[in-house]
């Protein structure tokens, strides 16, 4: 099954592991997962970690480089992604998490999210 994970849950998994559920652990660990992650999460990082965020203390460049190594495929922003997010209801209104969710949609992966609001959309959204 293909998923792409939500920046949180990105970190948790890189920098922050005991924060993961046990389930959360199982799909990532799962030889069958076939994990994803989005250069949007990367912006994101890239964004806060500047501005100071305590839960983005990460070198946005080891960051990207770790999953790389670690097997998970960067999903690129597409225009067939942004035009998506005009579709999306109004629930959450981080771009961030707007631009996963199109993602996901678009790309027939579940979105991964620690976040109930995004869990909130319908479609491929998992909460874990």
């Amino acid at each position: 099954m293909k998923f792409l994970l939500d920046t949180h849950l990105l970190l948790w998994a890189a920098g922050d592991p005991e924060r993961l559920t046990t389930e959360s652990r199982d799909l990532l660990n799962d030889p069958a997962s076939e994990l994803l992650f989005s250069a949007a999460s990367i912006w994101e990082v890239v964004i806060k970690n500047a501005l100071g965020r305590s839960d983005f203390r990460v070198a946005p460049q080891q960051f990207r480089d770790g999953l790389m190594q670690n097997g998970y495929g960067e999903l690129a922003i597409r225009s067939e992604h942004v035009l998506a997010v005009g579709m999306l209801p109004s629930i959450h209104a981080d771009p961030f998490d707007r631009i996963l969710i199109a993602q996901a949609q678009v790309e027939n992966a579940t979105l991964l999210t620690t976040d109930g609001k995004v869990a909130r959309y319908p479609g491929p959204v998992r909460a874990v």
